[in-house]
């Protein structure tokens, strides 16, 4: 069971037979990758205990902290929310007096060779249980793995992975994988050589024309009218999304506290991706396109990476695309990801209509575990959504799926792929 959070810090990642950027001439020859590899199993921490039983008040803080107000996570039958599973492995300021030297003496070994930079590129965590407050939390971590010698845009290095394996009142609760590289830094070029310095008439472009402080002013006022007029049509969303949030839904009025059922965490909607969530409730996939260079992005962005336009517009997506890859998501039951009629596999009932699913439509997140997808669309961009209509399982890269719209609750609606009729063989 697994989910994967957090992302690369790294990009560019190439094998040894790439140029390296290490220091000097390379590693010492005495730094094989076999050396290293004798690292992998050893024990970084043997029975580790929490400073802390699981309790409510840093549940409390990390609800806050990072903005969560499920009530999965409040009340006498809270659970703690399962992002926070190494939180309650950590030493603190004082640290941990049990941790083995063997971590510590393979960074000292990387350090000699030239590799003295770290960075942290992603975290792996599963779930096995939810954990509850009184629980008590041991654990133990290796040395998973070391990687031959990698060239990224940082510079040359070894990925380090550890793994702790961690227990609730003895009964496992969670794995906890940690991904580190420790590399020695690209040389880069001093800022004067980044750019090839203009001569002649190029040059004198480039100098502020303080003899003509009127075009200056006219090229400001007409940038400032642009962005007033964007501005404009945010505040105009933003009036929409507010007046639609202060009033009650008909599903609020007739719910009683006592049988009110939680409901799907929201979107984040802001003036940037307004327009988007606008097209998804009127079932329109909308994807941004910038009218400078016209370029499509996604997801949608305040302006274009290509050319740095802030000027754009839409296009509408055909719905067709193709799983461009996908992982497969293992969490704890949640009531407000609960809908009735869902299979345990996961694939659940036909929708109540073509482009629409209706509350008894397959919703992959009413039942763990399910796929969730990098769709490449047909216009060419990528969105990560839900892959709904086949078994967890069953999901392949490079079937085809086709757009259709999740109702959720009776006010959210979300855009999920259906794998298209025969894609599945």
């Amino acid at each position: 069971m697994s989910g994967v959070v957090g992302v690369s810090g790294v990009s560019g990642v190439s094998p040894e037979g790439a140029t390296a950027a290490g220091p000097g001439d390379g590693p010492p020859p005495d730094l094989t990758h076999e050396r290293l590899k004798a690292y992998e199993g050893r024990p970084t921490a043997a029975a580790g205990v929490g400073k802390d039983l699981v309790n409510e008040p840093m549940i409390r803080h990390w609800c806050e902290a990072v903005g969560d107000t499920h009530p999965a996570y409040r009340g006498p039958d809270a659970i703690a929310p399962p992002t926070m599973l190494q939180a309650w492995t950590m030493g603190g300021l004082s640290g941990h007096a049990d941790r083995s030297g063997a971590y510590d003496e393979l960074s000292r070994l990387l350090d000699s060779a030239g590799y003295t930079s770290i960075v942290a590129t992603d975290c792996e965590q599963e779930y096995l249980r939810p954990l509850r407050p009184g629980d008590r939390i041991t654990f133990d971590s290796v040395i998973e793995s070391v990687s031959e010698r990698k060239t990224t845009k940082l510079g040359t290095g070894h990925f380090i992975t550890t793994r702790m394996d961690i227990r609730a009142d003895g009964e496992p609760a969670g794995t906890h994988r940690f991904r580190v590289l420790k590399y020695a830094p690209a040389a880069r070029l001093p800022k004067t050589a980044e750019r090839p310095q203009a001569t002649g008439p190029a040059r004198a472009a480039e100098r502020p024309q303080a003899a003509e402080p009127s075009r200056a002013a006219e090229q400001r006022t007409a940038a400032e009218q642009r962005m007033s007029t964007a501005a404009e049509q945010r505040t105009a969303a933003e009036q929409r999304m507010s007046t639609a949030a202060e009033q009650p839904t008909a599903a609020e009025q007739r719910k009683t506290p006592e049988r009110r059922t939680p409901l799907r965490p929201r979107p984040v909607i802001n003036r940037d991706n307004a327009g988007f969530w606008e097209g998804v409730r009127g079932h329109r996939l909308l994807i941004q396109r910038c009218t400078g260079c016209r370029t499509l992005r996604f997801p949608w962005l305040p302006g274009c990476n290509a050319c740095g336009s802030p000027e754009w517009d839409t296009v509408e997506a055909s719905g067709a695309g193709t799983v461009f890859s996908y992982v497969v998501m293992h969490h704890p039951p949640f009531p407000a990801f609960t809908v009735p009629g869902q299979q345990a596999d996961g694939a659940g009932p036909a929708a109540a209509a073509p482009g629409t699913a209706g509350p008894d439509a397959a919703d992959p997140g009413a039942a763990s575990p399910y796929a969730v997808g990098l769709i490449e669309l047909a216009e060419g961009v990528r969105m990560v959504s839900n892959i709904v209509g086949i078994p967890y399982d069953k999901v392949r890269t490079g079937m085809p799926v086709r757009l259709e719209f999740l109702r959720a609750d009776e006010e959210l609606e979300l855009p999920v792929f259906r794998v298209a009729e025969g894609g599945e063989g």
